[in-house]
């Protein structure tokens, strides 16, 4: 009896391994795993390249972030239109060639920098122009990797069972916690032990063995997944033209012959047109799916969700360098920061861990919503952080003012400094205490946001709408970039907090409407279904 069960424990053990679910975990971690490699020493890279300057850094961040914004809703089309294999696969080997090529470059310039200097200063010019574009290429192709197998592949696997989808999608998002914070300590002991040349080297070399890796699982998690092979290529007014000529004839067969019928002749009359308008069309075609990308958006019943989400995004509350660079004017070490980040990692994984619990217990738009309020009573402690003791918030002192700690930045580049002292650390407590408790609402409001699009759009639309969400959320972190630009000393930091607390709570308003709408008074009553018994579950797509 005992050899029995352990067997089957471990029949189900290695059935586990086997299974799509697993596969498409791996094929998330490996990818994960290299894009946060990647973008840690892409930064390093370029402040080294131009002379500890952020200008190249600062130029890469505008571009990445410019062409996602206008090539998101054309890179949500293109996996639209497309087979779903084909999609994985070149974007796969897009971004992995292109991190590739850059990694060559940047070993290039770092070994012969001296000579290239020598023979002509415009060959590093050059250099930094093929990083930057390859740099930018990648993260294109990342994107259309995450809307492919995120918010599409992820779907198809889980099938009806949401549940799964849940915990599939928190799953994903642990990975890219712990990535997030193993993957640039790994790279980063490599420089610091090794040099950038080696650096260069472990990354390209990762991103090869890793694109061959991916490929064969993709493969893999394709031939288990018989649903992956058919994609809804057909737009609701195609949909709606045949039931409607459904509806006309009494005869099933007569239906169908008169449908097909019906949707060649509409087919031919669009190529005939497409045809006709020669050069003229193609040239704006682009144009055309930029723009009925973000009316599709706008017409979604997710639409303020989405929003909300976005929102989010125009924040300086988070741990990026912005934040970091805050600070060490307070006066914390690297270790302290180091340790900050951990926190911030494990309270994202409780994040996703209480999405799976209470989607159980109060349905999906109630996660949401309770997510929302965790999460803006946490960044209460980073409000009133700006008025008590230690904070140096002080609109009277000019934003581009020449302070002592700028001053002090400036001159640790030719002798070692330490860090400012400070009158209290009561202050700083407060916002990293309010940042670190916000994650658990935040990552938990994101997965629902997540998930409620997968649920909502229909699978025609699935590319476009993702990569237009995706240019809402770079919009705003753009415009949070913006807003540091125009308040960029320590002494204002207090006022871009209260104005990020601001724009969080707008977007859990934009929330908390498209909550009400769908569910109205019972959204109050948290251990209520959110669907009445015969009526339609307001999560599922009205478009279909």
């Amino acid at each position: 009896m005992e050899n029995s069960g352990s067997k089957k424990r471990c029949a189900a053990v290695r059935d586990f391994f086997t299974s799509a679910k697993c596969l498409i975990y791996l094929i998330h971690a490996f990818s994960t795993w290299g894009d946060r490699m990647w973008h840690f020493a892409v930064a390093v890279f370029l402040v080294e390249l131009y002379g500890n300057s952020l200008l190249l850094t600062a130029v890469y961040g505008l571009v990445v972030a410019g062409s996602v914004l206008l090539l998101g809703a054309i890179i949500g089309d293109w996996v639209d239109k497309n087979s779903r294999l084909k999609v994985a696969q070149t974007s796969l080997i897009v971004q992995n060639c292109s991190v590739i090529l850059c990694g060559i470059i940047f070993m290039v310039v770092f070994h012969f920098q001296d000579h290239l200097k020598e023979l002509y200063n415009g060959w590093l010019i050059a250099c930094y122009v093929l990083v930057i574009t390859f740099a930018n290429i990648a993260n294109l192709a990342s994107t259309a990797t995450s809307i492919t197998i995120q918010r599409d592949w992820i779907v198809v696997v889980a099938g009806e069972d949401r549940s799964k989808l849940a915990d599939m999608n928190a799953t994903v998002r642990i990975i890219d916690q712990l990535t997030n914070i193993l993957a640039p300590m790994l790279v980063g002991q490599i420089m610091a032990f090794g040099s950038h040349l080696i650096g260069c080297g472990f990354i390209s070399g990762w991103n090869l063995c890793s694109m061959c890796l991916e490929y064969c699982l993709l493969w893999k998690v394709y031939q288990k997944t018989p649903a992956l092979a058919i994609k809804g290529g057909q737009k609701v007014e195609d949909q709606e033209l045949m039931q409607l000529n459904c509806q006309k004839e009494p005869d099933s067969s007569q239906k169908l012959s008169e449908s097909s019928q019906l949707m060649s002749e509409v087919v031919q009359v669009k190529a005939e047109s497409r045809k006709k308008a020669g050069c003229w069309y193609q040239m704006t075609e682009p144009f055309r799916t930029f723009r009925d990308g973000w009316v599709a958006y706008y017409n979604q019943s997710i639409f303020l969700a989405g929003m909300g989400l976005a929102f989010l995004y125009m924040t300086v509350l988070g741990f990026d360098c912005i934040t970091t660079g805050y600070a060490y004017t307070q006066g914390l070490n690297g270790f302290i920061l180091s340790l900050l980040m951990g926190a911030s990692a494990i309270s994202g994984i409780c994040g996703t861990v209480a999405f799976t619990w209470i989607r159980k217990k109060c349905g999906l738009i109630r996660t949401g919503f309770i997510s929302g309020v965790a999460q803006l009573s946490c960044l209460m402690l980073c409000v009133v952080s700006v008025f008590v003791l230690g904070s140096p918030f002080d609109l009277s002192v000019s934003p581009f003012q020449d302070t002592d700690v700028q001053s002090s930045f400036n001159s640790s580049r030719d002798e070692e400094t330490e860090a400012p002292v400070v009158e209290s650390y009561l202050s700083v407590s407060l916002l990293f205490a309010g940042v670190i408790a916000a994650r658990v609402g935040l990552w938990s409001f994101d997965l629902s946001v997540t998930q409620l699009i997968q649920e909502n759009v229909i699978e025609s639309e699935r590319g476009i709408i993702n990569g237009v969400q995706n240019s809402m959320n770079y919009l705003l972190d753009l415009l949070h970039f913006i807003m540091v630009i125009l308040a960029p000393n320590p002494e204002a930091f207090g006022l871009l907090v209260i104005l990020s607390v601001s724009f969080v709570a707008m977007g859990h308003l934009m929330y908390f409407r498209f909550a009400y709408k769908s569910l109205g008074s019972r959204l109050f009553l948290c251990c209520s279904p959110e669907h009445k018994p015969g009526t339609r579950d307001p999560s599922l797509p009205t478009a279909v």
